[in-house]
């Protein structure tokens, strides 16, 4: 193999990358490993200059490593006691763009199903619209690396050498071409003549892939029997009215504030919308996730505003869409493992500030009800939320599990690559609840390790779990459905959307990140009536204190309200005994 310039350094930062400064303070608890997580000043340019010089070097580094000494003929893999065999690329190429079968490539095509060969025909041929700085910046971040890492092993520049460095070449090199991010140009790029399958750890990873979608169905369809046995025994009488998913009867006004966390460089800006006509409101605090913002759930705030609470929608700087816009693009870090505190704290110190509003300033003074708190968050805004309510870091599950993590490359479970980063802070106790945190809502939240089972259980507070079963990035056996088990707090629904991804929730404009429409799945318009009316009865009944609206936090009513393709199903109890049972003796 051609060595790559970087192989002696590669858990270095890219020359286009910059070490962050965060500015050192906030709760007495946190000071100290902020202080020492601190970059040392001086290391980077500052202003326009800062920009200029990280563009010209991305563009550097890029036009540098996009000059591969070879261009792959073959992938070759061994099938014992047979030998080894060989595949051509350009018969993978001729298939993919003219559906031809080559007399070379017939002797493999012949001895898989028709459906299988147009699968793996669309795939090598879809294209993935992501320019040459954003694949060279991802690829030299922490989770960036550890894919390609895992994917190195399947895909091997020699018997026993990872295919790491010739992967970041040829992924950086086929988004340059013209012909684009496709498979087939990844493989045409490797800058090597031939391309090293590891079959046995690919059958592997299949029979993987097998096992948790065999295991995930299982347990969906066990939760629903469950679910359809409680409709069999009870009836809706009471719920005729009102329609929880449109509008209630107030109108609100929106205001824009900022506010500061000393752990942040500037002030954090947030939207509020007030509820007209209140004497006093009880707040909800909506989290957003990775790469989004505060008008990614506005939607979801107007709702809820109209239906008397004053809500927030706190954008949290260092996960942001800007935050995102400016990595991808070379003029910007990628996220720090201080956002695990940080995101926590953003929202602590948000209720700081609408608590001396609403005690001081005339315009705020007795509006809102900051002692009585309910949170709502999404994806890494569903951890936000679940710590704000009382869940604890579990760093020794941390070690574990991520330990383990790395000498398992077949792991699944992509949000523990996120989750992984948390072991990077030092570990102590950081008391990230904020006691005025009544309730906690969390749509697609990862949870599995970074709290564990010792960390949820610490919960006292009403919790709601809203899971996608098609979420590819926060899975919801391990994220959602096993977490929901060990709860202890006596308030505790488990909500199951069919169908649903880690996007189906969201509302606000296009994402920065290049999702295939695939992974986003069917219309997301269709999902949002749904979360508007589930957040509406949870919060009325445990923020509000209105048991008129319990029955709504019901199978009956959530089989009444859902609508194709995404079908609803509400427990309120489940244990990991029944959860063994429904997977027992699958294999």
């Amino acid at each position: 193999m051609a060595s790559s310039p970087r192989q002696d350094r590669e858990t270095s930062q890219p020359l286009h990358s910059f070490k962050q400064q965060n500015s050192p303070a906030g709760h007495q608890k946190n000071r100290s490993w902020l202080q020492k997580m601190r970059s040392p000043k001086g290391t980077a340019p500052v202003g326009s200059s800062r920009f200029f010089f990280s563009l010209c070097l991305g563009i550097l580094s890029t036009a540098l490593s996009a000059i591969p000494a070879f261009s792959a003929e073959r992938i070759a893999f061994f099938y014992p006691p047979f030998g080894e065999f060989y595949i051509s690329i350009k018969d993978l190429e001729i298939f993919a763009k003219e559906g031809k079968i080559t007399p070379e490539f017939a002797f493999y095509a012949n001895r898989v199903k028709p459906e299988q060969l147009a699968v793996l025909r669309e795939l090598l041929q879809r294209r993935l619209d992501v320019g040459p700085i954003t694949i060279s910046q991802f690829t030299y971040t922490p989770i960036g690396k550890q894919i390609l890492r895992r994917l190195g092993q399947v895909l091997k520049a020699d018997f026993n050498q990872n295919g790491f460095y010739a992967l970041r070449s040829a992924f950086v090199q086929a988004a340059a071409d013209p012909e684009g991010l496709t498979l087939v140009n990844i493989l045409h790029q490797f800058p090597l003549r031939t391309i090293r399958l590891d079959l046995q750890l690919s059958l592997r990873a299949i029979r993987e892939v097998s096992y948790l979608f065999g295991r995930r169905d299982l347990i969906v369809n066990s939760i629903q029997q469950q679910a359809a046995d409680e409709v069999a025994t009870t009836t809706l009488t009471s719920l005729a009215q009102p329609d929880l998913r449109v509008s209630g009867q107030f109108r609100w006004r929106k205001e824009t504030i900022t506010f500061n966390n000393p752990n942040r460089e500037l002030p954090v800006p947030a939207d509020i919308y007030l509820p007209q006509g209140l004497q006093t409101a009880p707040v909800i605090v909506i989290s957003h996730g990775v790469a989004s913002d505060r008008n990614t759930f506005a939607y979801l705030a107007e709702h809820l505003a109209s239906w008397g609470f004053a809500v927030a929608l706190v954008e949290h700087p260092d996960t942001s869409a800007e935050k995102f816009q400016r990595f991808l693009t070379g003029f910007d870090t990628p996220p720090q493992p201080t956002t695990f505190i940080n995101r926590p704290l953003d929202v602590k110190y948000l209720l700081d500030e609408l608590q001396q509003k609403s005690e001081s300033d005339p315009a705020w003074k007795g509006r809102l009800n900051v002692q009585q708190v309910g949170v709502i968050g999404q994806s890494l805004g569903g951890y936000t939320v679940l710590a704000l309510g009382g869940a604890a870091l579990n760093f020794e599950k941390l070690r574990q599990v991520c330990n383990q993590s790395e000498l398992n490359n077949t792991s699944f479970n992509l949000s523990l690559l996120l989750q992984c980063r948390s072991t990077d802070l030092p570990p102590q106790n950081y008391n990230l609840q904020d006691e005025r945190v009544k309730a906690v809502l969390a749509v697609n939240p990862l949870s599995s390790t970074i709290f564990g089972q010792e960390g949820l259980s610490k919960i006292q507070v009403p919790v709601m779990l809203v899971a996608g079963v098609e979420d590819l990035f926060t899975p919801p056996v391990p994220e959602q459905i096993f977490p929901f088990t060990w709860l202890t707090t006596r308030q505790k629904y488990l909500v199951m959307a069919q169908n649903a991804t880690h996007f189906s929730y969201l509302g606000g404009k296009k994402g920065v990140l290049p999702v295939p429409p695939e992974l986003i799945g069917s219309d997301p318009a269709l999902a949002r009536p749904q979360l508007r009316a589930l957040s509406t009865a949870f919060f009325k009944t445990h923020l509000s204190n209105q048991p008129e609206y319990r029955p709504y936090l019901s199978q009956p009513y959530v089989k009444a309200i859902s609508q194709n393709p995404f079908n609803l199903t509400l427990i309120k109890s489940l244990t990991a005994t029944q959860l063994e049972q429904a997977i027992a003796g699958f294999r």
